[in-house]
């Protein structure tokens, strides 16, 4: 049995005439008579009772083509999906983003990805940089929002999409809260809260590298992986930490950023896209696009290799 059949045989229905269906299925009569009862041989059914004006379909016939129709309609379903499919228009977008990037970025992204592609399935991982790279490479990940810069070594394309800067994370009632800014040399000696060597290695490192440059010895008390985390500890009085400027007004009023006069200042920091740099997926490549067109890139897409 083809689907030719099933759409000849519905046709016939239709028109009760072979003249008729023929003529609508742009074929000769003959044929179609010759595969109307191969049908009905291979399904061991009468569907159509031969009149002399035309054709009446039987009771059996009836809920054969009833069922032809679903049939055929799912089959229509079936390679609508698969061409929307192919479009980026149906499917699964696995996106992964750090945890500076949950309070405005992400937000952005998502609600204009969701305008443009109603029909995509969103699943979101909030993850380590580390963790998302290796899963873009692993492709258990489309795209990701990542911690920049990346310093270690990965296959995946890095996009800087939010720039900006490193600064101190003090606590509104401090002593150092009194301050404009601040030089890495005011911290000896103050507890210091870190992001984590494992989780978050490029802040750990480039933080650790500014102490080294700057001769102060960092009183660490506290390793975290989220910007969440450090934070709270950074309200509960704990300590000092280094966070990006861009999260400035998601902080609460207990907390006060200081600019960096020395250090840090110099390093862009911020946001980044990471894609896999081969076999993107359609929904990744319309992410892609729609990030692009939402937000204002600070550089163009680099080979990590090269960071």
């Amino acid at each position: 049995m083809e689907l030719r059949q099933l759409r000849q045989a519905l046709m016939l229905a239709e028109t009760l005439n072979f003249s008729r269906a023929a003529e609508r299925l742009h074929m000769a009569q003959p044929p179609l008579s010759s595969s109307i009862r191969k049908l009905e041989e291979e399904l061991g059914a009468v569907l159509f009772e031969r009149l002399p004006t035309g054709v009446k379909v039987t009771p059996v016939g009836e809920s054969v083509l009833r069922t032809a129709r679903r049939a055929l309609f799912y089959i229509d379903e079936v390679r609508r999906v698969a061409r929307e499919g192919e479009a980026g228009e149906h499917g699964v977008l696995r996106l992964g983003y750090t945890s500076s990037a949950a309070y405005d970025l992400v937000p952005r992204l998502i609600s204009a990805f969701r305008a443009a592609y109603p029909a995509v399935e969103l699943v979101l991982d909030e993850a380590s940089t580390t963790e998302m790279l290796r899963a873009i490479e692993a492709q258990t990940l489309d795209a990701a929002i990542v911690a920049y810069p990346v310093l270690e070594p990965t296959t995946a394309t890095i996009t800087l999409i939010e720039p900006g800067e490193l600064q101190l994370a003090v606590r509104a009632d401090s002593e150092l809260a009194r301050r404009d800014s601040i030089a890495f040399a005011d911290l000896a000696g103050v507890p210091f809260i870190i992001h984590s060597r494992q989780q978050a290695p490029t802040l750990h490192a480039l933080t650790m590298n500014a102490f080294l440059q700057t001769g102060v010895r960092p009183n660490i008390v506290q390793e975290v992986t989220h910007v969440r985390s450090l934070l709270s500890l950074v309200e509960s009085g704990m300590g000092v930490g280094l966070v990006a400027a861009f999260l400035g007004k998601h902080v609460s009023g207990a907390i006060k950023l200081l600019p960096l006069v020395d250090g840090l200042d110099r390093i862009t920091v911020g946001l980044a896209l990471a894609t896999s740099a081969e076999d993107s997926t359609a929904t990744a490549r319309n992410f892609i696009a729609i990030a692009a067109r939402v937000l204002s890139p600070g550089g163009d897409a680099v080979d990590n290799d090269e960071v």
